[in-house]
């Protein structure tokens, strides 16, 4: 039987604490050894909640612990690069949060030095791992619904008072696009199997400040062979609830998410072929995140195919001409 992979998480914030945590700590064939952070009490509490033998304080201090295999990543986005590559230097896999960086050469940079140090590095991308989701992709990959057409997505966050590095654009990489629309972007990309993009238009509403991030953005993305995106996300709304929507077009067909509804054009009538299955038992948000860390720990296991995350080098220079252009006012071509 091959030993459990010993497993430290990095940063005990809400989705330590709301997923990473209480997911490895039940894994079969993982073993979380340690949890860091600055907030010792903190990481102290979870660990005694969660049974987790060790605690420290500082990442250099972790990685210098011999009972240790991988990491989860899950600090600020701005000390996601350092810290990845602080722990490749000493030898350990990581599954790093997203963003890996906050540029694409940033990520870049952690590609290389993974290559360099024999070890894997990949991104936690829990919407591709959705149950879902990967229905949705099996009807696009099969060709069930012809040729894709286009993405709309959405993500409608509701106001409120929110403080700290999040807001702060040298720490945390953007605003509502940056923490709503990238993972959205990626999702548009992975499922159209990452089409050459050629030009961008994007908006945003800013904060006040120099330094401030936008509260709202909106994306228009076109791709090769006329396939178009787009992105509507905002941290500030003013409702009673989140918003959150997925759809795809496809020359016979088209689909949503949440839940999955898919439309097929049959004898050249609409047809609702769904598919159908027992409810889930646990929230789309903690299977993704159980299939994602499931995933990574089977890779590491070699259990399962490892795949280097090089397109999000893509995505990341997708993100950088949708700023320029929200910035510059204009379309940017890629």
């Amino acid at each position: 039987m091959k030993p459990a992979i010993r497993i430290g998480v990095v940063g005990v914030g809400a989705i330590a604490q709301i997923a990473h945590i209480p997911v490895l700590s039940k894994m079969r064939g993982a073993q979380l050894v340690a949890l860091c952070d600055n907030d010792r009490p903190k990481a102290r509490s979870l660990a005694d909640r969660f049974g987790v033998p060790d605690v420290f304080t500082d990442i250099e201090d972790l990685l210098e612990f011999d009972e240790l295999d991988a990491v989860i990543i899950s600090t600020p986005n701005h000390l996601h690069e350092p810290h990845v590559l602080s722990a490749l230097q000493a030898g350990v896999h990581v599954l790093c949060e997203r963003p890996l960086a906050l540029t694409s050469r940033g990520v870049e940079r952690l590609l290389s030095a993974a290559q360099r140090a024999e070890r894997k590095v990949a991104a936690a991308l829990n919407h591709r791992f959705r149950s879902d989701v990967q229905a949705l992709d099996r009807f696009l990959r099969g060709g069930e619904l012809g040729r894709l057409t286009g993405v709309r997505a959405g993500h409608y966050q509701v106001k409120k008072s929110l403080e700290g590095w999040r807001h702060r654009r040298a720490e945390a990489g953007g605003g509502a696009f940056f923490e709503y629309g990238l993972p959205l972007l990626d999702l548009a990309l992975w499922l159209a199997d990452f089409p050459e993009p050629v030009r961008v238009s994007a908006q945003m509403e800013r904060g006040r400040g120099a330094s401030a991030v936008e509260d709202s953005m909106f994306v228009s993305l076109e791709c090769a062979q006329g396939m178009s995106l787009a992105f509507d996300v905002t941290w500030s709304y003013v409702g009673d609830e989140d918003r959150w929507w997925f759809e795809v077009l496809a020359s016979r067909g088209n689909a949503r998410l949440a839940p999955l509804r898919v439309v097929k054009e049959i004898n050249g009538k609409p047809m609702d072929v769904s598919p159908g299955g027992a409810a889930a038992r646990e929230s789309a948000f903690i299977q993704s995140y159980r299939a994602e860390l499931a995933h990574f720990v089977a890779v590491l296991r070699e259990e399962a195919e490892y795949e280097i995350p090089t397109e999000q080098v893509m995505v990341h220079r997708v993100a950088e001409a949708i700023y320029k252009s929200a910035d510059e006012g204009k379309e940017i071509r890629l």
